[in-house]
Formats: structure tokens, C-alpha cells, sequence
């Protein structure tokens, strides 16, 4: 609590301002003068108590205050002041101007100092001791509130010098109690504020007198608050209130005192109240008596604040009767630290105002310690009162951590810490005390008495369940039919009157679970207890199931669901639910209603999603919101994506819960369970202007249907007005209600559901007051028991049935059904099956899929019971291809019947692929694994030696290369024939260790491979895995990274890169530097036989798909998707989308999966060269948050990820199978198979190819050299392999011509090109005979013409010469040739 008189009430300001202006100066003089009285009034027996108060102390050290650097310089001589191991100084955080904030923590036995690196990290205080509860003390929360700055470095000095001279009680109390000291909490406040400020009236400007931040806020009203009427400020305002918080999640404080001044009293919780009345209402906690207690025991050795006549100037008529007081009844304050400590965390905190002067001149230092000094060390002592012990695992022995310790009659839990230790801290009295922890039967001890003094020590032996959540069956699922429902009418006579539950009282967490556990173990053939995650305080959302086969969700049967207690403080739906749970449980048999719903329905029913909010709220409220909003103070009803407003609060972690559980079944119907008045409301919530108006949903007319089937079995909500005194004016006809009709929720959980999946949804408000008195509880069951039961039965109204491929007349998931003029499809389940919803009358109802010709049918709907109505698809491909293979070759789905051992595989797989096939498998199997510790590389090479010692017949150990520092690269094959080809078989490779200071994936990958060889003829399931897929298993990729790095660093970097600084993730490229890729990429990628890829990492909890690299589109996305939710969806949390990692607690992943791009980008990773490069899709599994934690959770990540793991030993024998071979019937290898026009992969050896996608309609191109071209469709199903044969006919076309026409012009072209060379040659010879013949003229005719020359002694040559050309040219063809001679 912050006391400071500029925070109390205006009434008491105005009274200072009042005073002459000479009055201040002299008020501050009385104020010293009245202090010194006051302390002359000290008894010798109490002064005798404290001789030595500060004789230990050096002189000197009370004449100042301790400024910047002085308070930790003096916080550090006070380590030194006790013997070494007593004292560790470490800072939790820093102010806003980066002062720390020192802590020192003196506890006996804590070792030596931590190194340098140790002490900058979480690790700086030390570790935990078992048994040793933890006291926190905190001062200077207001900066100018400074005494408790310097009492607390006084009393660090006195407890540690104590220790080493000897000092019993001082010994004593060190060695039992865990102590920390937090001097200043606002050094940023402190240096602001001025010695002598009295804080007695305005004394300066805003801001200038320390008591706020840096950023002007009061810390001391920045926490979350129970009562809050605003948001609390950001925690980026006031990092000193961060800072705390986390110090006080990171531990289990059981005792805290938060030191103030300007006033001298012990102030106890609650600080506010709902109404938040400025004074005078008493605010009481679940443990008001052990808070006046603790307060007492301050005040009373306190020489003045036992007087409770504190006479404080401007108050000096105020008085606290023994010295305490309760907060908000002294004055309000909301968003304290006193009761967070007690509603959030495990902490009892008081508030003591030490002097009512803020920051008294140094010269009262001295007396102020003397006053405080056995008080403080009293407190301190009374963190051992109450009853103490561990929660312990009954066979191991071990301590169980965050159990749960519940006091009958006290509604305030505490948990155990660390090592299963407890401190509850309770006054003497008789007690009944039980211990509950997920996993283990509850345990209740009776009758425990506690004495004043010590506390009394109880330890608790829980026994551990077979499992935390019971098993999925694994029973037949029935076959598509139709189930007639019978809807009796109210107030049908029947000889039979049903059996009415008895447990009517309200069920804090712990009754709860302990009633829906007994319930499961007594009709566990009608129920399953399961959890869909936990709430912000990590309490089990639990839901159950009523079903006649629980765990399967039955093809035609419908599942509904009720949720109740959403808003913590509205209880009278949880406890409705566990009356429903106990009339179904107990009339299953004897009453024929009962009886045809639950075999007719599978019920789920989720008693409370608000937990945490409940164990808040308060027996009687009526309208407050104590307890409505979660722990993170989050409305849940206003927490969910909406259409119309942007929802900008962070989704919390049940709402995540609920969302992913909604879409992992396939719901038609749903309530919402609230209170606060009388009536049922159906969407919309809200609308798109954000006014009270109605919102009309498509589907309002079912609605209203399903609205009034409820309202109408409960005569005061069918009469419309509800809470005539509370809301005197509202009325709902019938008692239903358009939901934005009468105000708008934006955010709300009843219109997602009916948005988002195939659920329809309405919220039911069941009484004006929201937390009735328990005596109220069985006139609500009688006036809602027969609406319950009469709501559910809607979920048999409208139309239903199956949508079936007319190829193999399998269901098809995910078909549409629409209905004309109702803009809201639904889609089917995984065997085809679908529900929809609709009051009478004639539809045109259209079944429609991807691949496939939609198919529209008339039906016609009636009142009573559902009309089935099936759909048979035809493959739009199927003509098309019928017509590719008439003559042409073919490209064609085949079933191996002649192999029935195929057979039963498929039939394996389908049913490992069903919704609880793996479940029951892994139940059935051999687990008995030693996950105690972490393989080095010698012990893992010796262990992967023994495997294959032990089982030479399914393995076969080979070394892919070395590493940096020659370490083997080690590759495990297991395969019924290790190192033979089956290039027929899927192969499967799981990598590990690629950053070494992440090795769970190898411990993972080993306890896998143990596991396959120990169940390998033994479970016939693993059996026929194994001899029908090659899986190869490279545990360590970086053994030289492993071998540096060190367990428990959850965060540091050594051994992340290889022995060469490389990181590996990065070095997939084509210049391959490092010899641990090259051999993956060598040895296992470039073979291109791979199906599938899975490499596990840490540092976080989801799954990540290619590319890592940024990229605008990435090919085969869907698949790639599906294959990491696949991995995700099987694991417990991972689907949450909540990793909840240390300084990443807001990070939200949808369904745990993300493209590797959006979450860590970056070049030449490993799973990018395998999809480019060796043509195999590859995910990366982040499997725990911590890098290295300790070997000690290994068996916990391996429950969580051994479903994961072989799921995809399941999955890898999906998608396409396909066989390429010519019509001789000759296998073709290295042929391409191109599929969607993008994904390339070759046919093996034998001509099998194999290929992963995502069920749905997928294009294949077969391409070969010499042969055409081939096109097909193919279609994959969720549940198995979808088998292809293509069959290649020779190309017959050259140039893309057909090969006759080629072959015919081909032939026509020669012959003319002979028949044209034989003229030309003809015409050659004429000519060549001609030419000899001119050839010897010419001769002839050049010996006569030079006769004559001589001759002739005139004439022109050239007459001449021109003479006889010209005469005796025959042609011009001879002139011609001539010329050119």
C-alpha cells in the first residue's frame, strides 16, 4: 500500500491547505520534537531487546542516506559482514534511468559467488534450497519514502554479522529461512526527492517530490488488480513493477513486507474493494486472520505503531486500534503490489508505514532502526508458522512441483515449489488440508493441528493414475446408419422417475477435479476425463465426455458440447454441469431417455473455462466483476476474433484452448453457460456499427429454434422478465434474445463458433445472481435440468448424413454442403459425415468438392428427428480420363488386389490414421525407456553400436563422414533389410543435433529408435512399420557443437556452431564449406530417395515448413503445411500456439505451425536444399523452449513428442505410390514425374516413385525420354496412399507431327530429291559433251588465226580477232562459256 498523504483523500488535502502559511515550518518542528518524545517513551525490558541494535553496526553509518553507487557499495559491505556462502547481491532489473535494483539475498549454505557470466543471468541469486521458504522484504516503492531504504541495509548488516559472531536466534533463522532484502524499488524516485521533505502538502511542482517513476507513475498502483475499473498502465511504463513481477514468478515467496513511510501502521489486504468507496469498507481476504496476524506481529514491537496513536502531523486524530489495519478500510487503493502477491502469486504480503515523516533528516536514522529492528526480524520468523511439507510422487519419491494445496473452508491455493516443498501459512487451529497434482489421485489429510510457533510438518505420498488424462478407446467404429431419437415432451408420465444428483455445493478446482475423476473411474465405459490445456495459473481446462463409446467419434453421430463458468465469478453453469455429469452417468441404463441420447450423442462438457477466475470470486455477488476476467485480467467473452471489430487483446491461452479444441471436433451444437440474468441469447453479438440493434445470423430462424427449446422448459425464463428488481424495465419474449438486440459483445465466443467452424452456438444466462449462495444450488438444477437435456436433443434436428466418392465410395472430408438462400455451408467430417442444422420445411440442398461434380438434391425437412440425406460424387476428371486411354496408353489408379498383405496395411494405416489410432497403439506398446541423461558422443556412439549388436536384423550402422574435428557422423538404418534397396518402400529420414547446444532432438531420436527395436516383433503394429518403411536416423549432425555445450543453458549459443564457428543451418548451399553438410548433402539429399524429412530443433515449441529462405510463393505449400500440422496436432501443447517461452511469453503461433520465413529468416538451410535439391519435403520440430534443459525432463518431452514422431511413420506411407513402366511391362527409372505443375520427383530404380500431398485432387504429368507424354488426376485421401500406374506408350511423334505424316513426306521428299538429282545429271553430261567439242575449235581456230598474224602486215588485231568470234559462234551459251575461259 502507498501511503503518502498527496494520495489520500481530497478532504484530507484541503485540511492542510487550510493552515497559515507561518504553520508548515513550525508543524515540521513539532514533527521532530514529537519524535524524540515518542522515542523517550521506549520501556527498558523493550530497550534490553535491543542492546546490540547496531553495536554491530560501523560507527558513522547512520549520519546519511545512501545515494547512486553508496547503497550498493554498502549492501556489499554488509555481504562481507557474515561469513563466506551466507550473502549473494544480484540486481533483478533496472529503473527507468538504468539504476538496478539490488537484491540480497542471506540465506546460510548458498556456496560460493557464481562466476561473471553466471551473475548477469537468471542464475545471479543462487539456487533454491527444498524446504527453506522464502521471505521477500521491499522498500522505497515511493522514492521519497526513503527510511525503509536505509533500515534494510541496517538489517542486512545486522543479520549477517549476527550469523558470523554466533548469534542463536540470528543462526537459527538464517539457517531455516531464504531471505531477500530489496532496498529501492524506485532509486530513479529517490534521487529526486529532498531530505526533509515531511510530504505534508504541495511542496513542489508535480513530479519534483521522487514518490512516482521517472515516467511519473506510482508503482504502487501499476499491478493488475482483482477490482481494477481500467487497464493497469503498461508495463513498458514502469519497468521497476516488471522487474518484480518476474522476480516474483521466477520463485515461490511465501512471506513479504513492503516497506513504506507517512504513517505508523501495519496495513494488511485486501488494498480495494468492487465498490472502491475512498474509505471505511472492510475488504477481507479468504486468510483475514492470518494477515491480522502477521500484522500484529509487526506492530506489536514497534514501540509507536503498537500505541495505534500514530499522531501524525495533519492526522493527528487518527488512530489504529493494536496498531493495524485492513487496506481499502483505511483508505482505497487500486493496482497495490500487497495484493497481487496474494491473488497471483503464492505470497502473504503486509504494507508497513514505518514513520510519518517520508524522508526524516539523517539524524533519525538511528532511532529508526531501533524502532523497526525486532519487528523486522519477527516477520521474518513467522514465515515458519502454519503447516510445512513436500507433495512427493509415491514411486519414484521424487517432489511433485505446482501441486496444488487446498484448505477445506479457506478459498485461497497455494502450490508447491521446485522440489515439491510447501509453507502454508495458517493460524493455530484444526485443519483439513489435500494435496492434488495432474496425473496423481488426490490426496486429503484430516485433523491437522496447528500449535503456535513452529510450523507443523505434513508431507503428502500422492499415487500416480495409469495416465493424466484417460485414453482415447480404441473400440470398433460403427458403421454409417441412421439413429432414431425419440424427443419426449415435457412433462411426459413415465413409471420411471430418473435418479436426481445429490453433490449441490459450490466445487472450488480441487473438489472439482477430484468429483470429474471419480466420475470417470466409476463409469468408465461411458466416460473420458481430458484437458484441453491449462489457464494462465496452469489449471486443467477439463472437459468430459458422456458417450457409449468414449474416445471415437463415431461416423453419423453428432458431438455437442456445453461450456460453463467462462466468466469466473458466474458459477451457477459449472456446477449445473457437474449435476449434468452425475444425472447422465447415473440414469445410463435405467432411464430410456438418458439412455438413447448418450448412445445417440457424444457429449462433451466443460464444467469451467475460467478456473482462475473462480477461485477470485465471492459466494453471494450478485453484480460485481470479482473474478469475471482470467488471471491476466482478459475478458474471455471478449477475446475472440470477430467480424466486425479488431480484437487487439492478446488471446489468452483458454481461449486459444477452446478455439483449437472447436476445431478438432466436428460440434453441430453448443451453450455457453453465463449468469447475471434469465434468458437465452443467439447470435449476432454485435453488429457493424456497434449499437444495440439486431443482428440477424443467416440461420436465424434455427436460432430461434434452438433458443426457444430451452427457454420453454424453464417456466420463469419463457415468462421473459427475469430480474424484475435489478433491470425492472427488461423483457425478452419467451425468454430469448437477439444477442446485439440487448447490447453489444464484440469478441465473443457464441458468433466465432458459428463463423468459424460448423458449431452453431447460443449463450444461456441462468440467474440473476451470478454466485449464488449454496443452499440456492438445488432449485437451479430443478429449473434447468429439463431444458439441459431437451437442448441437447436439437442436435438430432434438420439433416444429415454422408458425402461419398462414386469411385471407391469412400467419405470425403471437407466437402461443402450449402443450402440455397442460406448463406452458411458446413463442411464433413473425416469418414464424409455432416450435420446440418434447419427448421422444417423444403430445402435445395448442394454437396460440393474439390475434383469433384457438385450434386444438388430437394429435401425436405421435418420436426421431428433428422432427415438423411446422402451424396454421391463423381470425379469431374473421370471422363477425361477415360478418354486419354483409348489407345494411347494409360494413366490409371490400381488397387493391388492380389496382395492381401497390402491390404491389411491399408487397413493398418486407416486406422492409425483414425481419430484415436495412435493412441491405442502406443498403449499397446513397450515404453520402458532409461531417458535419465544425455548422450556424449562416446556414449552416443557406443549406444548406437549396442542397438545394432542387439537387433544386427533391423539395423545396419554406417558413418555419413566426419566432422570438423574427425568425430563420425553417425546414420542408423532400421528396415526389416537394412542396406538393400526397395526402392518400392517409402524412406523416412529423422535429423537431429544440426545446432549442438539443442541435443533433446537426439535424445529423441535415440529413445525412437530404442523404441522401434524393442517393440519390433513383439508389437505387430511397430512390426509392420518397420518391415515396410526404411527409416535412416542421423541423431548428432554437429557432435563437435554438442561436445561444448553445456546442460541447463537454455539460452546460450556455445556448441550452436560447428568446431569452425559455422552455422550449419546456413551452409546448405552451393558452395558447401563445411564437411558435416557436405555429408548430408552427398550421402542422404542428393539421393534423391526420400519421401520425407524431419529435422528437430530447440529453442521453442512449434513446427516450421520450408522455405526458411524469404520467397513470395512457396510451391506445394498446402502439403508442406499439412505435414507440420500433422506434427503439431499430435503433440499435447504444440497446437496451442502458446510456447510460453521465457521473454517471448506473448508469442502467438496459429496451430503451432509457421513458414520458416516468418518466424527466423535465413539463407542455406537444410530443409530448403532438400525440398530444392533432393526433391523431399522436410520440417523442423522446435520441441522445447529451453535449449539444453535438464536431463531430468527428458521423459517428459519424450511423452510429448512420441505421438508426433510416429505419426509420421504413419504419414510417410500417404499420398501418391505410383509405379512407370512402357505396355511391355518394362520398369522405367529416372523418368519425371511433375505434379500441380510444380513438384518434381524421378522414379527409382524398378520405376516406383513416391510422393507426399495433401488430401484433395492433384494433376500428374509423366514425362520420358522416347515415350509420350503422359496426364492424369489423381486423388489423395487423409487416412491412405492413393496408388498409380502409368503406362507409357513409344513417342510417335517427331517435331510434334504424327509419325505416318512425318514418315510419308519424309518418303515423298527423297524421291523427288532422287529424281531431281537423276535430270540434273543428264542435263551435266549433255552439257559436258559440248563443251570438249568447243574446246577444240577453239584450238583449232587460235593456231590459224596466229598463221595468219604473221601473215598479215595490216590490219587491227582486234577487227580480226572481233571478226572470227562473231562469224563462227554457234550460240550464245558457247560465247558465254568462252568469255569466262
Amino acid at each position: 500500500m502507498a501511503s503518502g498523504r498527496d494520495e489520500r483523500q481530497p478532504w484530507r488535502l484541503g485540511r492542510l491547505r487550510l493552515l497559515p502559511p507561518l504553520l508548515p515550518p513550525l508543524l515540521l518542528l513539532l514533527l521532530l520534537l514529537k519524535s524524540s518524545a515518542q522515542a523517550a517513551h521506549i520501556k527498558k525490558a523493550e530497550a534490553t531487546t535491543t542492546t546490540v541494535a547496531g553495536s554491530e553496526a560501523a560507527e558513522g553509518q547512520f549520519d546519511h542516506y545512501y545515494h547512486e553507487a553508496a547503497l550498493g557499495e554498502a549492501l556489499e559491505a554488509a555481504a562481507a559482514a557474515g561469513p563466506p556462502g551466507l550473502a549473494r547481491l544480484f540486481s533483478i532489473g533496472s529503473s527507468v534511468e538504468g539504476r538496478p535494483l539490488w537484491v540480497l539475498r542471506l540465506t546460510a549454505g548458498l556456496g560460493p559467488p557464481p562466476t561473471a557470466a553466471a551473475a548477469a543471468g537468471l542464475d545471479a541469486a543462487g539456487p533454491l534450497l527444498p524446504g527453506r521458504p522464502q521471505v521477500k522484504l521491499v522498500g522505497n516503492m515511493h522514492g521519497d519514502e526513503t527510511v525503509s531504504r536505509q533500515v534494510l541495509v541496517y538489517l542486512a548488516r545486522e543479520l549477517a554479522s549476527g550469523y558470523r559472531r554466533g548469534d542463536p536466534r540470528l543462526v537459527r533463522l538464517l539457517n531455516t529461512t531464504d531471505v531477500y532484502l530489496l532496498p529501492s524499488l524506485n532509486p530513479d524516485g529517490f534521487e529526486r526527492a529532498r531530505e526533509g521533505d515531511c510530504g505534508l502538502g504541495d511542496s513542489g511542482p508535480p513530479g519534483t517530490s521522487g514518490r512516482d517513476n521517472s515516467r511519473g507513475r506510482d508503482l504502487n498502483r501499476s499491478f493488475p488488480d482483482q477490482f481494477s475499473t481500467g487497464e493497469p498502465p503498461s508495463l513498458d511504463e514502469v519497468p521497476e513493477v516488471r522487474a518484480l513481477i518476474d522476480w516474483i514468478r521466477r520463485n515461490k515467496f511465501v512471506l513479504s513486507g513492503n516497506l513504506h513511510g507517512g504513517s505508523v501502521v501495519a496495513s494488511y489486504p485486501f488494498d480495494d474493494s468492487p465498490e472502491h468507496k475512498a474509505t471505511g469498507t472492510y475488504s477481507k481476504t479468504s486468510d483475514d486472520e492470518v494477515f491480522r496476524y502477521l500484522a500484529r506481529a509487526y506492530a506489536s514491537n514497534h514501540p509507536i505503531m503498537k500505541t495505534g496513536e500514530p499522531h501524525c502531523p495533519g492526522d493527528e486524530d487518527e488512530t489504529f486500534k493494536d496498531g493495524i489495519t485492513n487496506g481499502a478500510h483505511w483508505y482505497d487503493v487500486e493496482g497495490g503490489m500487497q495484493d497481487y502477491n496474494y491473488v497471483w502469486a503464492n505470497c502473504f504480503e503486509i504494507t508497513l508505514e514505518l514513520t510519518c515523516c517520508k524522508y526524516p533528516p539523517a539524524s533519525q536514522l538511528r532511532q529508526e532502526w531501533e524502532n523497526n529492528r525486532e519487528s523486522l526480524i519477527t516477520l521474518i520468523e513467522k514465515v515458519h508458522i502454519g503447516i510445512k511439507g513436500f507433495v512427493k510422487d509415491s514411486v519414484t519419491g521424487s517432489g511433485l512441483e505446482n501441486a496444488t494445496i487446498s484448505v477445506a473452508g479457506i478459498n485461497h491455493n497455494i502450490t508447491t515449489g521446485r522440489f515439491g516443498d510447501f509453507h502454508r501459512l495458517l493460524v493455530p487451529g484444526i485443519y483439513n488440508l489435500t494435496a492434488v497434482s495432474t496425473g496423481y489421485m488426490p490426496l486429503t489429510i484430516i485433523n491437522i493441528m496447528v500449535k503456535e510457533g513452529p510450523a507443523t510438518e505434513m508431507d503428502f505420498s500422492l499415487r500416480p493414475t495409469v495416465i493424466s488424462v484417460v485414453p482415447e478407446s480404441t473400440g470398433t467404429v460403427a458403421t454409417p446408419g441412421t439413429v432414431a431419437v425419440p424427443n419426449v415432451p415435457s412433462g411426459t408420465s413415465s413409471s420411471h422417475q430418473p435418479i436426481q444428483p445429490k453433490d449441490f455445493h459450490h466445487h472450488h478446482f480441487p473438489d472439482m477435479e477430484i468429483f470429474l475423476r471419480r466420475f470417470a473411474n466409476e463409469y468408465p465405459h461411458i466416460t473420458r476425463l481430458y484437458s484441453l490445456g491449462k489457464s494462465v495459473e496452469s489449471r486443467e481446462l477439463y472437459v468430459m465426455e458422456i458417450s457409449d463409446n468414449p474416445g471415437v467419434h463415431e461416423p453419423g453421430e453428432p458431438e455437442f458440447k456445453y461450456i460453463g463458468n467462462m466468466h469466473g465469478n458466474e458459477v451457477v453453469g459449472r456446477e449445473l454441469l457437474l449435476n449434468l455429469i452425475e444425472y447422465l452417468c447415473k440414469n445410463f441404463g435405467p432411464d430410456p431417455e438418458v439412455t438413447d441420447l448418450v448412445r445417440s450423442t457424444r457429449i462433451h462438457l466443460m464444467p469451467s473455462m475460467n478456473p482462475d477466475g473462480y477461485e477470485k470470486a465471492q459466494e453471494g455477488d450478485s453484480i460485481s466483476v470479482i473474478g469475471r476476467n482470467n488471471s491476466n485480467n482478459f475478458d474471455l467473452n471478449r477475446n475472440f476474433p470477430d467480424q466486425f471489430v479488431s480484437i487487439t487483446d492478446p488471446t489468452q491461452p483458454e481461449t486459444i484452448a477452446v478455439m483449437s479444441w472447436v476445431k478438432s471436433y466436428p460440434f453441430v451444437l453448443s451453450a455457453n453457460l453465463h449468469g447475471g440474468s434469465l434468458v437465452v441469447n443467439y447470435p449476432f453479438d454485435d453488429d457493424e456499427q456497434g449499437v444495440a440493434t439486431y443482428s440477424k445470423s443467416p440461420d436465424d430462424a434455427v436460432f430461434q429454434q434452438i433458443a426457444l427449446s430451452y427457454s420453454k422448459e424453464n417456466h420463469q425464463m419463457f415468462q421473459g422478465r427475469p430480474c424484475k428488481d435489478m433491470y425492472p424495465n427488461e423483457y425478452f419474449p419467451h425468454g430469448i434474445t437477439n444477442g446485439a438486440s440487448w447490447y453489444n459483445v464484440p469478441g465473443g465466443m457464441q458468433d466465432w463458433n458459428y463463423l468459424q467452424t460448423n458449431c452453431f452456438e447460443v449463450t444461456i444466462e441462468l440467474g440473476c445472481v451470478k454466485y449464488p449462495f449454496e443452499n440456492e444450488l438445488p432449485k437451479y438444477w430443478e429449473q434447468n435440468r429439463r431444458s439441459l437435456i431437451q437442448f441437447m436433443k436439437q442436435v438430432h434436428q434438420g439433416v444429415k448424413g454422408f458425402v461419398l466418392d462414386g469411385t471407391d465410395g469412400r467419405g470425403i472430408l471437407n466437402a461443402t454442403l450449402s443450402v440455397a438462400e442460406i448463406n452458411h455451408p458446413v463442411t464433413t467430417y473425416k469418414a464424409g459425415d455432416y450435420w446440418r442444422l434447419l427448421v422444417p420445411g423444403t430445402y435445395k440442398i448442394t454437396a460440393s468438392a474439390r475434383g469433384y461434380n457438385p450434386v444438388t438434391k430437394n429435401v425436405t425437412v421435418r420436426s421431428e428427428g433428422a432427415t438423411q440425406v446422402n451424396f454421391t460424387l463423381v470425379r469431374s476428371s473421370t471422363d477425361a480420363n477415360r478418354e486419354s486411354k483409348k489407345g494411347k496408353g494409360a494413366s490409371t489408379s490400381t488397387d493391388d488386389a492380389s496382395d492381401p498383405t497390402s491390404k491389411e496395411f491399408e487397413a493398418l494405416i486407416k486406422h492409425l490414421s483414425a481419430e484415436n489410432g495412435l493412441e491405442g497403439f502406443m498403449l499397446s506398446s513397450s515404453s520402458d525407456l532409461a531417458l535419465y541423461r544425455y548422450h556424449s558422443y562416446k556414449d552416443l556412439s557406443e549406444f548406437l553400436r549396442g542397438l545394432v549388436m542387439n537387433y544386427p536384423h533391423i539395423t545396419n550402422l554406417t558413418t555419413l563422414g566426419q566432422s570438423a574435428e574427425y568425430r563420425h557422423i553417425w546414420s542408423l538404418e532400421i528396415s526389416n533389410k537394412p542396406n538393400i534397396s526397395e526402392p518400392e518402400e517409402p524412406k523416412i529420414r529423422f535429423v537431429a543435433g544440426i545446432h549442438g547446444n539443442a541435443p533433446v532432438g537426439t535424445e529423441l531420436l535415440l529413445a525412437l529408435a530404442e523404441f522401434l527395436c524393442l517393440n519390433y516383433k513383439k508389437n505387430p503394429v511397430v512390426t509392420q512399420l518397420v518391415d515396410r518403411t526404411r527409416i535412416v536416423i542421423v541423431p548428432s549432425l554437429n557432435p563437435d557443437g554438442r561436445e561444448r555445450a553445456q546442460e541447463k543453458d537454455c539460452t546460450s549459443k556455445a556448441g550452436q556452431a560447428n568446431a569452425r564457428g559455422k552455422d550449419l543451418d546456413t551452409d546448405f548451399t552451393s558452395n558447401v564449406s563445411q564437411p558435416e553438410t557436405k555429408a548430408i548433402i552427398e550421402n542422404l539429399i542428393q539421393k534423391q530417395d526420400f519421401s520425407l524429412s524431419i529435422a528437430l530443433d530447440g529453442g521453442s515449441v512449434l513446427v516450421t515448413y520450408p522455405y526458411d529462405k524469404p520467397v513470395q510463393t512457396v510451391e506445394n505449400k498446402e502439403t508442406l503445411k499439412h505435414l507440420a500440422s500433422l506434427y503439431a496436432n499430435n503433440h499435447p501443447s504444440m497446437h496451442m500456439g502458446q510456447p510460453s517461452c521465457p521473454n517471448k511469453s506473448d508469442e502467438n503461433i496459429p496451430g503451432g505451425v509457421m513458414r520458416g520465413a516468418e518466424w527466423h529468416s535465413h539463407l542455406g538451410s537444410m530443409k530448403d536444399y532438400s525440398v530444392t535439391y533432393g526433391h523431399c519435403p522436410e520440417i523442423t520440430v522446435y520441441t522445447s523452449c529451453c535449449l539444453f534443459p535438464s536431463a531430468a525432463q527428458l521423459p517428459a518431452l519424450w511423452a510429448e513428442n512420441k505421438k508426433s514422431l510416429l505419426s509420421m511413420l504413419v504419414e510417410v506411407h500417404k499420398g501418391v505410390h505410383g509405379l512407370v513402366k512402357d505396355k511391355t511391362g518394362k520398369p522405367i527409372s529416372k523418368a519425371v514425374i511433375v505434379l500441380n505443375e510444380g513438384i518434381k520427383v524421378h522414379t527409382k530404380e524398378g520405376g516406383y516413385f513416391h510422393v507426399l500431398l495433401a488430401p484433395g485432387v492433384h494433376n500428374i504429368n509423366a514425362i520420358a525420354d522416347g515415350y509420350q507424354q503422359q496426364h492424369s488426376q489423381v486423388f489423395v485421401h487423409h487416412d491412405a496412399a492413393s496408388s498409380v500406374l502409368i503406362v507409357f506408350d513409344t513417342d510417335d511423334r517427331i517435331f510434334g507431327l504424327p509419325r505416318e505424316l512425318v514418315v510419308t513426306v519424309s518418303g515423298a521428299t527423297m524421291s523427288a530429291l532422287v529424281l531431281t538429282a537423276c535430270i540434273i545429271w543428264c542435263i551435266c553430261s549433255i552439257k559436258s559433251n559440248r563443251h570438249k567439242d568447243g574446246f577444240h575449235r577453239l584450238r583449232q581456230r587460235h593456231d590459224e588465226y596466229e598463221d595468219e598474224i604473221r601473215m598479215m602486215s595490216a590490219g587491227s588485231k582486234k577487227s580480226l580477232l572481233s571478226h572470227e568470234f562473231q562469224d563462227e559462234t554457234d550460240t550464245e551459251e558457247e560465247t558465254l562459256y568462252s568469255s569466262k575461259h
